[in-house]
C-alpha cells in the first residue's frame, strides 16, 4: 500500500524547477502531484509519478540529486472534519506525520492526501483498522483515468 515518491534536492534559483520538468517531459514522464518546499538557498521537490523508476533514471542521468521515499496515499472524506478524522486516528497511535500534501484529483467522492509517516506500516494498520482506505499504486493511478 506504500507508493514511491521522488525527492529532488535543488538549488533555489530561477530555472532550476523548469529544468527538472523539462527532463521529465522529454522522457514522457507525467507528474501526478508535487510539493515544493524551500529555504533561502535550497529546496526539496517531492513528486509522484506513475513511472517513478523511469523518472529516477532520467533525473539521475541528468545529474540531479534524487532520493526515493515511501509514502501513503490516503483517502480523506471531502467534507469539513474529514482530515481531522484521519489525524485523530494517527494521533491515537503515537505516529508522527513528517509532512503531507494533497493530490489535485479525487478518488471517487474522496480527496487523496499524501502522508510521510515515521512508521508507515503502523500507520497503514491503524488507518485500515479504522476503515480508512490507503491506496496502492495500481488503485491510485487507475482512479485517475
Amino acid at each position: 500500500m506504500k507508493i514511491h515518491q521522488i525527492a529532488i534536492f535543488m538549488e533555489n534559483k530561477p530555472g532550476h524547477l523548469m529544468g527538472i520538468c523539462r527532463t521529465l517531459a522529454g522522457a514522457g514522464v507525467s507528474i501526478t502531484t508535487l510539493s515544493l518546499a524551500d529555504t533561502q538557498q535550497y529546496g526539496i521537490l517531492r513528486l509522484i509519478t506513475e513511472s517513478w523508476e523511469k523518472a529516477r533514471a532520467v533525473l539521475d542521468k541528468a545529474g540531479y540529486v534524487v532520493n526515493i521515499t515511501e509514502v501513503l496515499a490516503v483517502e480523506v472524506v471531502d467534507k469539513p472534519g474529514g482530515l481531522l478524522q484521519v489525524l485523530e486516528i494517527i494521533g491515537g497511535g503515537d505516529i508522527n506525520i513528517e509532512y503531507m500534501y494533497a493530490f489535485t484529483f479525487r478518488h471517487g467522492e474522496k480527496a487523496v492526501m499524501v502522508f510521510r509517516f515515521n512508521d508507515p506500516d503502523k500507520a497503514i494498520a491503524l488507518l485500515s483498522n479504522a476503515g480508512v482506505k490507503v491506496l496502492d499504486g495500481v488503485t491510485l493511478f487507475n482512479g485517475m483515468n
